[in-house]
């Protein structure tokens, strides 16, 4: 397959610009950029599915840039519904910091930032020329803001466009740009630079969206929406990734190994022909776990997220260090554990039970287990020594329910 047939077999192509941006696709070396908002100090997994377009257009042999918004997450494109929360200067500033230096990490390409062309720019510069190429009406047009207009729509925000097209413009003299990529949300904003450009310096640039990645539930991932699965081991750990991804629904696992991994056609219809023989082996889900925290973060920590899963629901988890519990089950309940004591004392201590008598019913019905061994003696006594590491005691009430208690 070619470039652009690629890309549509994968579902990554929405809207272009242009039909003559297919043929360019497949015959000339464009530069483009794809960029994002620093609304917080690490991409999530809806960034990375924008993001890896970078590196399939790259492998082609298009040239990418990859823009952070210093200058428009300070404004913050419109929402649907309400006005987005302003971010300080000093938390965008950390953020572009963060962003900059985790897709440099990752993809590895030339990374700017608009604030750099935008700080000095005066406002009557602004609305000389900027603002008088852009027709109020065109602006109302635009889906995100026409949808605002009843609610209201802060200056604020309905000026954001202006600032995403000037992106363009300067970019495309500045570093020969003449593609845009983003998620479909933000044709709007793509087909501003466009206009923009063409007024102003009388060029035609080309822009290319791409259907969100979105959840199980419809959903597209963010931080906004809660469901932000990051890109930062140290906000996400692999274990969490790994958790995630291999509980990934039958419905969407095909689609997602075809957006978020690099496995071509044959590989990936292979793998749905065998996922539909037997399901319930989620080879289909284990491939893509491997996949993408291999890329994110190297094979020895899909290793460890898939030995750490392992251990966690099979009846051994000695080989694991304390370091490898804390870290991968960071956000499992935490108990402290001041001193030793009973078994029954510790499940009332750390609210794990209401009261001894619970604990002593749970613990004579097999229920609770001290690092996946089962409990039967509600006298049995918690000592550092039986932790791991002398530190930690990972505990298990009932089926499902888990607690970290830890020695101070």
């Amino acid at each position: 397959m070619n470039c652009f047939e690629d890309l549509k077999w994968r579902g990554l192509v929405k809207d272009i610009s242009s039909p003559e941006l297919e043929k360019k696709l497949n015959e000339e070396k464009l530069t483009f950029y794809i960029g994002t908002d620093p609304t917080a100090d690490s991409m999530h997994i809806g960034h990375f599915s924008s993001f890896l377009i970078a590196t399939r257009l790259a492998k082609y042999g298009h040239k990418p840039i990859l823009l952070i918004g210093g200058a428009t997450g300070l404004i913050g494109d419109p929402k649907p519904s309400l006005e987005r929360q302003m971010i300080s200067k000093e938390d965008v500033l950390k953020n572009v910091a963060g962003l900059t230096k985790q897709a440099k990490e990752i993809f590895g390409f030339e990374v700017v930032n608009n604030y750099d062309w935008t700080k000095d720019l005066s406002v009557l510069d602004f609305l000389r020329d900027y603002g008088k190429y852009i027709n109020v009406n065109y602006m109302l047009d635009k889906d995100i803001i026409n949808r605002r207009l009843e609610s209201g729509i802060t200056f604020c925000e309905f000026a954001y466009t202006i600032l995403q097209g000037m992106d363009f413009v300067h970019l495309y003299k500045d570093k020969g740009v003449t593609l845009q990529v983003a998620g479909s949300d933000q044709w709007g904003n793509i087909t501003t630079g466009i206009e923009l450009a063409r007024k102003k310096e009388d060029v035609e640039l080309y822009g290319m969206t791409m259907p969100l990645v979105l959840d199980a539930n419809g959903v597209k991932f963010g931080k906004t929406e809660g469901n932000a699965l990051w890109l930062d081991k140290n906000k996400t750990s692999s274990y969490e990734l790994y958790q995630y991804l291999i509980n990934t629904s039958d419905e969407v696992v095909i689609d997602y190994l075809k957006k978020l991994t690099f496995l071509n056609k044959e590989e990936i219809e292979n793998i749905q022909k065998e996922h539909n023989e037997k399901p319930e082996l989620r080879k289909a889900q284990e491939i893509l776990a491997q996949e993408i925290i291999t890329f994110l973060h190297g094979e020895e920590e899909y290793n460890k997220a898939k030995n750490m899963s392992k251990a966690l629901f099979s009846e051994d988890i000695t080989n694991l260090s304390s370091e490898d519990i804390l870290t991968n089950f960071k956000d499992m309940e935490h108990i402290t554990i001041e001193k030793e004591m009973p078994l029954e004392d510790l499940l009332v201590t750390g609210n794990i039970c209401q009261s001894k008598r619970e604990a002593r019913e749970l613990i004579n019905g097999n229920a609770i287990s001290l690092n996946n061994k089962k409990i039967t003696d509600n006298m049995y006594l918690v000592t550092k020594d039986g932790a791991i590491d002398k530190k930690v005691y990972l505990i298990k009430k009932g089926k499902k329910k888990y607690y970290l208690g830890i020695f101070n």
